[in-house]
């Protein structure tokens, strides 16, 4: 038996989807006769009758029925090596969106993707900053950095390290009002958070730090606006450990009290054979990796 070429195989297909040689010839952009030869090129090859003919057309044998399952697969791994071998040609260029939360899409990512968009200028980087978690399934987004393990299966993520969390004042509050000794001295300073009750602050009442809307001196549900509050010198807020060290005037307020985040990179699995979302996704953990890690950006 000769090995059965792929086209002919492809022939065999489009007969048993299309049911009658012009049907296929139509699928496949081919005449009439051509398909004929390769159908019976095909079962000389293989030894076996595919189709009988018939006033209706051809009608597939049993041999041609079990033929379709494995042309079928045939014809998608054909598709994937197309798709691979032509990404892999591309060039990093096109749009590639990105979404993360407010504060580290407008804090952490900016030199990150500098670098990337030094290395590849042809490279459009869409950012969307949103503390809500995109859905990637409906491609709201290509790539996402989250707090938050993905709960979807068809996405691949990368876990890049742990964001740590604490409280933090400007060194010209503190000169002003003082450092507080611990945590029931907080309530004599001016505290910054949300105006919106949060998952986070009840999490972190019920760690017994004193953080509540109540309590708050500025109120504010962008956490990027928070962060400005901080750095003015308004009073004591949440930062992230790595740019507050990043800045010699923030300074830790209660070191002993923290929260852990761990932080991942995450696309659909579906664009990982496409160059330019594989480099960016590269690029984001590498970078991420060594935030978390505490080197100099």
């Amino acid at each position: 038996m000769a090995e059965p070429s792929w086209d002919h195989c492809r022939a065999a297909l489009a007969v048993l989807e299309e049911g009658s040689l012009s049907g296929a010839a139509r699928a496949l952009g081919l005449t009439q006769p051509t398909v004929g030869r390769q159908i019976a090129a095909l079962e000389a090859a293989l030894g076996v009758v595919l189709f009988t003919r018939s006033p209706a057309g051809l009608l597939p044998t049993e041999a041609g029925l079990a033929l379709r399952p494995h042309a079928q697969a045939l014809r998608a791994a054909a598709a994937a090596l197309a798709r691979t071998v032509t990404a892999a040609g591309e060039g990093v260029a096109g749009t590639v969106r990105i979404t993360a939360s407010e504060v580290v899409g407008g804090a952490v990512l900016p030199p990150i993707l500098a670098r990337l968009h030094e290395a590849h200028p042809a490279l459009i980087l869409e950012l969307v900053l949103s503390d809500r978690v995109q859905d990637l399934l409906r491609r709201d987004a290509d790539i996402a950095v989250r707090m938050t393990p993905p709960a979807q299966g068809a996405l691949l993520a990368r876990k890049v390290g742990t964001v740590r969390l604490g409280l933090h004042a400007h060194r010209r509050y503190l000169a002003r009002r003082g450092a507080p000794a611990s945590v029931a001295a907080l309530a004599g300073h001016s505290l910054i958070g949300f105006d919106a009750e949060t998952a986070f602050l009840r999490d972190v009442r019920i760690g017994g730090v004193p953080l509540d809307r109540s309590r708050f001196a500025w109120r504010s549900d962008s956490a990027l606006a928070q962060l400005a509050a901080v750095r003015a010198g308004f009073g004591i807020g949440v930062c992230q450990a790595g740019l507050a060290a990043r800045e010699p005037d923030l300074v830790p307020v209660l070191p002993e009290i923290g929260w852990d985040l761990p932080t991942f990179v995450v696309m659909h699995e579906d664009l990982r054979a496409l160059r330019r979302y594989r480099v960016a996704f590269d690029a984001l953990a590498e970078g991420l990796e060594a935030y978390c890690a505490g080197e100099a950006p």
